[in-house]
């Protein structure tokens, strides 16, 4: 019963993230995209063509890290016994990637933001709903016992790829950036470097953290009573 909820649960959150990616892509094709209410000006300056404009969406933090739960939750609701190192990382990632898009959007951004319906049903589902049932999805059906020291190294991986993506994107699309943090045109390399390296020591923590965490909850069965190690 425990794995038929789980598949259920896993396969939830991964229809939330495509919808909800599938909707901000069509509002950016549609240069639709949401205003900060205090000046009316929007909030992304996409520009570009339509194609352009839908295509930057890839480039947010906030996607990718959407996406990847996405990925791992559904590859989860087809089979929860999953133990390849590969799938170890992205599941990691993935929960401290869509942690970290949860708590900054709540923190510094989502009050700066007027939507309209459709903005406000992608805004909804990748910065509130898909984070809150990633967690509980992990915390409630696990799998449990796929991290580790090594899988913790492991995931730095995501945010140094990252930033060497935004960087090298950012000059060949008109210097245009997703984050402030990451826009070499007005900070400079140096200090671009330095906010990468804070990001990435951020990220290894929170995943040391889940971790440790995942050692400490009960087990969760989500498989047959013998099951087969599988690969991702």
């Amino acid at each position: 019963m425990e794995m038929k909820w789980a598949r259920i649960w896993f396969a939830a959150t991964a229809v939330c993230v495509f919808v909800g990616v599938v909707v901000y892509a069509v509002l950016s094709w549609q240069n639709n995209m949401p205003v900060i209410a205090a000046t009316g000006e929007p909030f992304e300056r996409f520009g570009g063509s339509p194609l352009g404009r839908a295509l930057n969406v890839l480039a947010f933090f906030t996607v990718q890290s959407n996406l990847i739960v996405g990925v791992t939750t559904l590859l989860l609701a087809i089979n929860p016994n999953r133990s390849s190192t590969v799938f170890k990382v992205f599941r990691l990632i993935g929960l401290v990637g869509i942690t970290v898009t949860g708590i900054v959007f709540h923190v510094a951004i989502s009050g700066l933001l007027e939507l309209d319906t459709w903005a406000m049903v992608a805004d909804r589902l990748l910065h509130f709903v898909v984070p809150i049932m990633a967690v509980v999805g992990w915390l409630a059906f696990g799998p449990r016992g796929l991290t580790s020291a090594r899988v913790v190294k492991l995931t730095v991986l995501f945010p140094l790829a990252y930033m060497i993506f935004t960087v090298i994107r950012g000059p060949l699309s008109s210097d245009w950036y997703p984050y402030t943090f990451a826009n070499v045109a007005t900070l400079g390399y140096a200090r671009v470097i330095i906010n990468g390296v804070w990001i990435g020591l951020l990220f290894v923590a929170l995943a040391a953290a889940a971790a440790w965490l995942d050692k400490r909850l009960p087990a969760k069965r989500t498989g047959s009573s013998s099951p087969t190690e599988v690969t991702l």
